[in-house]
C-alpha cells in the first residue's frame, strides 16, 4: 500500500495548480516533438533528441504529482501548543532576527515560493521543531556551526 502524504490545503491547491501548469507544458512539448519529427531528415537530429528528453522530463514530473496528489490527506489546522505539520512558527535566532516559518511535508516545502518559507518536517530544522512548544529553544548543527533558536511563537491557522 502506498504510504499517504499529508498536505496543507494551500500544498495541495498549489501542486494541483503546477500538475495544470505541466500538462500544458506536456502538450507544448508533444507539439514541438510532432513538428521535429516532421522536419527532420535524420532522426539522429540534435534538436528532436532534446525534444524527446523535455517531454520524458514533463511526463516523469507529472507522474510525480499525480501520484502524490493521489496519496494525499489533506491535515487540518492543529491545536495546542506543540508544533506539528502545518504548523506557523516565528523562530529568533539567538542574537538575531526574528522569522516566520511553516513545517510541512517535503512535497511541498519550499522557502522560495512562498511568502511564508515552508520546511520540511525532515529538515534538520523541521525534525528539531516538531513537538516543542513555545519558549524552548532549539540548536541545530549546520555547515557554519551551531545555530540556536527560540521559538516565541507557535499559530495554527
Amino acid at each position: 500500500m502506498a504510504r499517504e502524504i499529508k498536505l496543507t490545503q494551500e500544498g495541495y491547491d498549489r501542486l494541483a495548480g503546477t500538475l495544470e501548469m505541466e500538462k500544458q507544458s506536456l502538450e507544448e512539448a508533444t507539439r514541438i516533438l510532432q513538428e521535429q519529427m516532421e522536419s527532420s531528415d535524420d532522426y539522429d537530429d540534435t534538436g528532436l533528441e532534446d525534444a524527446k528528453r523535455e517531454k520524458a522530463r514533463i511526463q516523469a514530473r507529472i507522474d510525480s504529482l499525480e501520484d502524490t496528489l493521489a496519496r494525499a490527506v489533506i491535515i487540518e489546522a492543529g491545536e495546542g501548543d506543540v508544533i506539528q505539520l502545518g504548523s506557523y512558527v516565528i523562530l529568533q535566532e539567538v542574537g538575531g532576527d526574528d522569522r516566520e516559518i511553516q513545517v510541512v511535508n517535503p512535497a511541498e516545502a519550499s522557502v522560495l515560493e512562498a511568502e511564508v518559507p515552508k520546511i520540511s518536517d525532515e529538515s534538520p530544522v523541521g525534525r528539531r521543531l516538531i513537538g516543542r512548544k513555545e519558549g524552548e529553544t532549539i540548536t541545530i548543527t549546520a555547515a557554519a556551526g551551531k545555530v540556536e533558536y527560540r521559538i516565541l511563537a507557535i499559530n495554527h491557522r
